[in-house]
């Protein structure tokens, strides 16, 4: 929507003419609401990583791999989970949740506009990577034979998703946000959805790694049993 250019702007968010009915400005402060994202997400690695050293004998990449998808079962099923359920009132709201999203809407305020994709795309992510990505910390703890699909799921999942994320706001024109921007921009929407790129990616190549390993050593044990190799 856009409004009278005579009328005051009275938002933070791209493109200026953007129009916000009931609109609440946070009464948190931004200090407030990344304290409490990163605090959280720093006790998840924490406590997940003296559980992985207690449970079995990992190597700190894999103790690590395990931690990122413990974050992510918070950030996809909680905060994401919220934006899910509630993305209509967000604007207005001043719920926690819903003020850490009018904080990160000021990067990409597609999040304030309820817009399409990112709606859809929020909810898949909330509701199939977020409880996938639990399932995978239980399956490695547990030693669970689908560990590393389960890995190569929710990684294939979570890139796709986020290319796609990235791609649309490029063929939007990065309308969204204020370009270049230190903080909206370069920290909120570039570094930590990249993170979504990087990730991912070095995770995929991991699972496909082990599963190959799998795959060639049962061929290798039917052959030597003389069974004729399963496809």
């Amino acid at each position: 929507m856009t409004q009278d250019p005579s009328s005051p702007v009275l938002h933070p968010y791209w493109p200026r003419d953007l129009r916000l009915d009931g609109y609440q400005p946070n009464d948190r402060s931004m200090g407030q609401i990344l304290a409490f994202l990163f605090s959280v997400s720093g006790v998840l690695l924490v406590a997940t990583w003296i559980l992985t050293g207690r449970a079995s004998k990992m190597g700190p990449a894999r103790r690590l791999a395990i931690c990122w998808f413990m974050v992510c079962g918070f950030i996809h099923g909680v905060i994401e989970g919220w934006f899910s359920l509630y993305y209509a009132v967000i604007p207005q709201d001043q719920s926690f949740l819903s003020q850490l999203w009018k904080e990160y809407g000021k990067g990409d305020s597609r999040y304030i506009i309820a817009d399409n994709f990112t709606v859809c795309m929020e909810t898949i992510t909330a509701w199939a990577w977020g409880p996938l990505s639990l399932w995978t910390v239980i399956s490695f703890l547990q030693g669970q034979p689908h560990r590393f699909v389960l890995q190569l799921i929710v990684s294939l999942g979570q890139l796709y998703g986020d290319v796609l994320y990235f791609f649309t706001e490029y063929r939007d024109g990065f309308r969204h946000g204020e370009v270049g921007h230190p903080l909206y921009f370069w920290f909120y929407f570039v570094f930590m959805n990249a993170l979504w790129i990087v990730i991912p990616s070095a995770l995929i190549v991991d699972a496909w790694i082990n599963l190959s390993h799998a795959q060639r050593s049962a061929d290798t044990a039917n052959r030597a049993a003389g069974k004729p190799k399963r496809t």
